[in-house]
């Protein structure tokens, strides 16, 4: 019998999961993994690590995963070890001590719906700035122990992981996240079975399962559709943050909004307030009002009540940033929603748009937001005012300066951005109360009592570790990518700590203007090679992967820094995410954002590297407009030299190289014999106490709860008191009024002569009387006259106005006057302004209707 090379049959290999047996000892570990209360824990994390650094770390700091490969063996040799043991029951006394804490019911309830959260690089359901502030935020009020929820998706790949190609060229990679080894667990149903959210889109449903981050006393509920109950076609809908064409996102939008909805009312959960953050959820006040008309409301009522109890807040300071859908393609999903509302198709898809005649107007997310929610706001002063221009026209009659659009200036989570090694110095200088009381500036003031010797240690310490960083995280793929093994070695050897860092990282948009630094490379050259300065510049961000453009900008700062004048002074660190982010922030000297003005709604990185002692040179714009203190940090002026953003570009590098030549490096480098500036020392202290305290997301927390959270609850209170009785009366008393306003008409006028003929005099009194048919309305109205003024640019704003007394009835006609006076000379224009008045409304914006008279 012949004998053959080989037999073997084909293998057969079964799948068998492995659950790590946890000691009973250190079951306690468990608890506090499945709990992100640990990545702002500092002695929380430390735990971890301590129980296998290498493991730890090849975990990329994941608890859950690292107790997952833990081997037996070595859980039950730190389950018999008494110092650890001794740590597990003081980190779990802390974290038991923390949330067994009832929540503030004095504080409004607040549901909170967004895209996007960035928690910890652990868990990838985060791009960039909107998910790192949804992340602080939630994370603040866990801290703060307000009664809030959070709504948002679980991707399956979540935003890509960046490299690059040898030449520069950005490659996206996509990484599937293993659910089973995250910090989340999954809501499940009475039998155990898993929790189903069923939600609709016009002639199908999509199946979505729920998951729960446990984000210290916060839940956070996480929508997934990539399970088996739905089509290829729809699992993919949570695969990947802003990824897929137009209708995938349409689909995520109304999974985000409407199924965020059917959602907490599975899990039984209502909230006084719910808040989008961004005009992606905006469709959850569809939901809200088909519940609402479904329970017996009219349209209008339920209207008043979805209105009263709605927060959107918007993140985008032009047009174009926001999401627009077809008709077409809005009909395909939404066709059914205007029947159940009660309302013609035309009203449903006209408050998506500016103007509801506009048949040829796409819809808009963040109109339809603005018309579904009592209250709008932009997220720093300068975007709020952004915010008013933007959306003017959905009230018309109203300029931007009238608007009711508010601001809230975002800030940062101080326990998580604040390096561990000024959370240590704070804590020996500053009051016991500092964490509680993060928005009081006398506390924050206690660093100017900090010796200089102690604060440039502890800037080195960062230096050095940001330094220790970079070589270890970026050796491998470094050599992988450029080739010449000599010359990443001396890469390597080139990043000096004791150099003047500046660091610039965010999202690669052509607005941040990455690229300004390297508009004369001449000079920069020169700036980079002074051997009595020496400067080097860190950069790092992640440019879409259908931004053509950003992508771009990569690839030529990455060939600039290729270039051998260059090499080792400018350095592009790949695949920006939270780890790298702690690093940067916190290491470098300065923080450079140079944005064209005034595109950056409100950046926080800078927030993050103040309170680490990290310095900014920016523009003055977004929260570096309100934060800015001389002799705190640089600033860029907010005024425009050039209309050609060419020329303007070109003198914004040039303000910078100026400035990093005459003040900034020689500053910097103004050491004396202990090896340190007290002139750079002093604006760290400065930036310190006089800017930190008024950027920490304790305060932007606050803000909103005083501002909008807790004034909306008691109005929504007394809207669904009796059955709903006030929401009705007003709802009927808006019908009124709009369905006579078209008879409202005036029936006489009269001022005196000198107004008459267009000629008064400032400091003058002028009587005017004016007649009103109110139609049949009983006292319905109200009578302004406004003043308008022209400014140098040519733009017209309201210089005064000044409302008319009721002085007389007559039947349906009512009198109103004024003493007219104006305290300047010059050319206005007047018109009357007539406009429904109830001072049950919350502001004009909600009823806006307008009647000009000339």
């Amino acid at each position: 019998m012949k004998i053959k090379a080989s037999n073997a049959n084909s293998i057969a290999f079964r799948q068998v999961a492995v659950r790590s047996s946890i000691p009973e000892k250190l079951k306690k570990l468990e608890e506090v993994a499945h709990n992100m209360w640990w990545a702002w824990n500092h002695d929380a994390r430390s735990l971890f690590r301590s129980l296998d650094e290498k493991l730890f770390d090849e975990c990329g700091g994941n608890p859950v995963l690292l107790l997952e490969r833990l081997s037996f063996e070595r859980l039950k040799e730190l389950s018999e070890d008494k110092a650890v043991l001794a740590k597990v029951d003081k980190v779990y006394k802390d974290f038991r001590a923390y949330m067994d804490v009832e929540p503030d019911k004095t504080r409004a309830s607040v549901a909170y719906l967004c895209m996007e959260f960035g928690l910890n690089q652990v868990l990838k359901i985060y791009s960039g700035g909107l998910g790192i502030l949804a992340g602080d935020y939630i994370k603040e009020a866990s801290d703060s122990n307000v009664d809030m929820c959070a709504v948002g998706f679980l991707y399956r790949y979540g935003y890509f992981t960046q490299t690059l190609s040898m030449d520069g060229q950005q490659i996206a990679n996509y990484d599937a996240q293993n659910f089973g080894s995250l910090p989340i667990e999954q809501e499940l149903n009475a039998d155990g079975t898993p929790l189903v959210v069923d939600v609709p889109y016009t002639n199908y449903v999509v199946h979505a399962y729920v998951w729960r981050v446990n984000v210290g006393r916060v839940k956070l509920y996480l929508l997934d559709t990539d399970n088996e109950l739905n089509s290829e076609f729809d699992r993919s809908i949570t695969h990947a943050l802003y990824g897929g064409d137009w209708e995938n996102r349409f689909k995520q939008e109304i999974l985000l909004g409407i199924g965020g909805v059917l959602m907490l009312k599975k899990l039984g959960i209502q909230k006084d307030v719910y808040h989008c953050n961004e005009g992606h959820a905006a469709l959850c006040n569809v939901q809200r009002l088909v519940d609402y008309v479904q329970s017996g409301m009219s349209f209008t009522q339920a209207l008043e009540l979805v209105r009263a109890s709605s927060l959107y807040t918007v993140h985008t300071p032009v047009p174009a940033g926001h999401d627009y859908f077809d008709e077409s393609l809005f009909g395909k999903y939404m066709g059914g929603y205007a029947q159940m509302l009660g309302i013609s198709w035309e009203e449903f898809i006209g408050m998506g748009r500016m103007n509801p005649e506009d048949k040829g107007e796409r819809f808009c997310m963040s109109t339809f937001a603005c018309n579904t929610s009592q209250e709008v706001n932009g997220v720093s002063w300068l975007h709020g005012e952004v915010s008013k221009k933007m959306f003017a026209g959905i009230w018309n009659g109203y300029y931007p300066e009238e608007s009711h659009v508010g601001y809230v200036t975002n800030g940062v989570h101080f326990p998580t951005w604040c390096a561990n090694e000024w959370r240590k110095l704070y804590k020996k200088h500053f009051d016991a109360s500092h964490i509680l009381d993060q928005s009081n500036q006398k506390i924050w003031e206690a660093i100017y009592e900090v010796s200089d010797e102690e604060i440039w240690k502890t800037r080195m310490q960062l230096k050095t570790k940001l330094v220790e960083y970079i070589r270890e995280q970026f050796k491998d793929n470094w050599l992988k990518n450029q080739g010449d093994p000599a010359r990443v070695l001396g890469l390597m050897d080139k990043i000096n700590p004791n150099a003047l860092l500046i660091g610039f990282g965010r999202r690669f948009a052509t607005y941040k203007r990455a690229h300004l630094l390297f508009t004369d490379l001449e000079r920069l050259e020169r700036i980079v090679n002074n051997p009595n300065y020496p400067v080097q510049f860190l950069y790092t961000g992640k440019a879409h992967p259908a931004d053509g453009a950003g992508q771009g900008l990569i690839k030529r700062i990455y060939e600039i820094s290729q270039m051998p004048q260059f090499l080792g002074k400018i350095i592009f660190l790949e695949n920006y995410d939270m780890q790298l982010a702690r690093r940067l922030i916190s290491g470098v000297d300065i923080w450079m954002n140079t944005p064209t003005r005034p595109l950056e709604a409100s950046g926080t990185s800078g927030e993050k590297a103040l309170m680490n002692g990290v310095v900014n040179l920016s523009v003055l714009d977004g929260w570096w407009y309100e934060g800015y203190r001389e002799g705190a940090g640089w600033a860029l002026t907010e005024k425009r030299t050039y209309q050609n953003q060419g020329y303007q570009d070109q003198l914004d590098a040039a303000t910078i190289y100026t400035m990093l030549e005459s003040e900034i490096m020689p500053l910097y480098y103004a050491r004396n014999s202990k090896g340190y500036s007290t002139g750079w020392i002093k604006v760290i202290k400065n930036s310190i106490a006089q800017i930190a305290p008024h950027y920490t997301m304790k305060r932007q927390l606050d803000d909103y709860y005083s501002k909008f959270y807790n004034k909306m609850r008691d109005r929504f209170a007394l809207l669904s008191k009796d059955d709903n009785k006030l929401a009705k009366e007003i709802a009927a008393w808006k019908e009124d009024v709009a369905s006579r306003w078209d008879d409202i008409k005036v029936v006489s006028e009269t001022r005196d002569e000198e107004l008459q003929s267009g000629y008064t005099y400032s400091g003058q009194k002028y009587k005017i009387q004016v007649v009103i048919d109110e139609a049949g309305l009983d006292n319905a109205l109200g009578l302004e006259l406004v003043t308008l003024q022209t400014d140098k640019n040519g733009e017209e704003h309201i210089y005064k106005t000044e409302e008319f007394t009721l002085v007389g009835r007559e039947g349906n006609n009512f009198t109103f006057e004024l003493q007219h006076e104006l305290s300047h000379a010059g050319s206005f224009k007047i018109a009357y302004r007539l406009y429904p008045k109830n001072e049950k409304l919350p502001h004009r914006q909600d009823f806006s209707y307008v009647k000009w008279i000339s």
